[in-house]
């Protein structure tokens, strides 16, 4: 069987899967339009008795212990084949992505693409024999690849827990998501598996439309879209830093978004995984001890020891939670400037200045990386929003919090530091995708952290574990 490969011009081409697809009954290198809620499955009601056992005979003498449990469970119930004994259109489309499987990095023959085409083509003469072998090799091929696809290659990303990491399922899983489906046709084709922004991607790579460079990009962010979980739960936050924007997903489909600003190139927002668990409502903001060099002592050595209280920052005696509030004229603010003394800790009491602004929200992590308002609105107008120490800042801190709370925030607190805990923990994803569906094709943007041409995922370094960086 002839096999993909890259042509002289750096794009891809595929040998044509038309014929056999044709005579599987499965037009499908037209695009798919997208699938009616009440979809039946293409799957049948029920099943000849001549097929069920042949289904039966092939089970017992090929199908591995997991295969086998999937269809005694299911009566020996085809899942790619009709009550007429036609096969489902989503088995070319199935052929066609393990045939091109090495554009996930992947070898096609691992996930046994010839003898799937070749099982596909005996059943152009549709026995039960050559029907039962096509239903248990698609079946077997399918499981194949979604458990390769969820092993493939990824770029790091630091998890706050391993709930947040894609897994992969079993065999009976794999299949039962496959059968659940409104459409299993709709389902391969969107490889459901995945992320919902993967099949979008990976079609953009199949196609002639761009160029080599380009090529190598979509590769790259295929790979950090393969850190994400296909369904990342019932409600979460995607972050994108490449873009700087952010969207909020209800059952697998965005609901809303905002503009953000993220860490600028030095100070690079790293790829992150979390659960938010509380909004904080007045928050104090805690300096990193970078900026406390840079900004706060070298502010103070200028401008006089009235720049803190100006400002509304005050000196604590460590990072304890008994922490007392320290006299700062004791401090050594020329040796703080110069780096030759511990850093102190510094905060900023709540108000219209802090830089936290009137909310935050935050999720375990040691890099000190947290999503939060700011009073700073006018860098949410630029285009490249690269600005912050690592933190996310929100275009509309408000809007966020009523969507994760399913009520407003409380617009009128005195107190510091109030802790308002979520009905539920909301995911929250921050990725770095230079390649991203948009209209129908891909829309690049620029690498501004240099991560495209190198390794990425790499934890970025922070001067305070729990520093906060606005």
């Amino acid at each position: 069987m002839s096999r993909s490969g890259p042509a002289p011009d750096g794009s891809c081409r595929f040998r044509s899967v038309r014929p056999l697809l044709l005579a599987v009954g499965a037009a499908v290198l037209a695009p798919l339009p997208a699938a009616p809620a009440a979809l039946a499955q293409d799957g049948p009601a029920a099943v000849s008795p001549s097929l069920a056992s042949a289904i039966r005979s092939e089970i017992g003498e090929r199908a591995r212990g997991d295969l086998r449990a999937f269809y005694l469970a299911r009566g020996n119930r085809p899942l790619w084949l009709d009550d007429a004994g036609r096969i489902s259109p989503a088995a070319g489309l199935l052929l066609r992505e393990v045939d091109s499987a090495r554009l996930d990095g992947l070898k096609p023959g691992k996930l046994k693409a010839g003898r799937l085409e070749k099982a596909l083509e005996r059943a152009a003469e549709p026995t039960p024999e050559a029907l039962a072998k096509a239903e248990l090799a698609l079946s077997d091929s399918l499981v194949r690849y979604v458990k390769a696809l969820r092993r493939a290659s990824r770029t790091p990303m630091i998890y706050e827990s391993p709930a947040l990491a894609p897994v992969v399922p079993s065999t009976a899983a794999a299949l039962e998501a496959a059968a659940s489906a409104p459409s299993l046709r709709q389902y391969v084709a969107d490889m459901a598996w995945m992320h919902p922004l993967y099949a979008p991607l990976r079609q953009g790579l199949a196609g002639p439309r761009y160029d080599a460079r380009q090529r190598a990009q979509i590769m790259r962010n295929l790979e950090r879209v393969r850190a994400l979980p296909a369904n990342p739960g019932r409600r979460y936050v995607l972050v994108d830093a490449a873009s700087a924007r952010l969207w909020m997903y209800e059952d697998g489909k965005p609901v809303g978004n905002m503009r953000v600003v993220v860490g600028k190139s030095a100070q690079q927002t790293p790829m992150i995984a979390g659960f938010i668990r509380h909004a904080i409502v007045n928050p104090y903001w805690n300096v990193p001890g970078d900026l406390v060099q840079s900004r706060i002592a070298a502010n103070v050595v200028d401008k006089g020891i009235g720049y803190l209280k100006h400002g509304g920052y005050e000196v604590l005696s460590d990072w304890s939670p008994e922490a007392g509030v320290v006299d700062p004229m004791r401090i050594d603010w020329p040796a703080v400037a110069a780096g030759t003394v511990d850093m102190p800790r510094v905060r900023q009491l709540p108000g219209k200045a802090n830089f936290m602004g009137k909310v935050k929200f935050e999720f375990p992590n040691e890099q000190g990386i947290f999503l939060h308002d700011t009073p700073d609105k006018d860098l949410l107008k630029k285009d490249a929003r690269q600005f912050s120490s690592g933190c996310v800042r929100l275009e509309d801190a408000a809007r966020l919090g009523r969507w994760l709370l399913d009520r407003p925030l409380p617009q009128r607190v005195s107190q510091p530091e109030q802790r308002i805990a979520l009905p539920e923990f909301v995911p929250v994803y921050i990725t770095y995708l230079t390649a991203m569906p948009e209209r129908g094709g891909i829309a690049f943007r620029t690498d501004v952290y240099v991560r495209d041409a190198a390794p990425d995922g790499k934890r970025p370094k922070t001067e305070l574990a729990r520093a906060d960086r606005p």
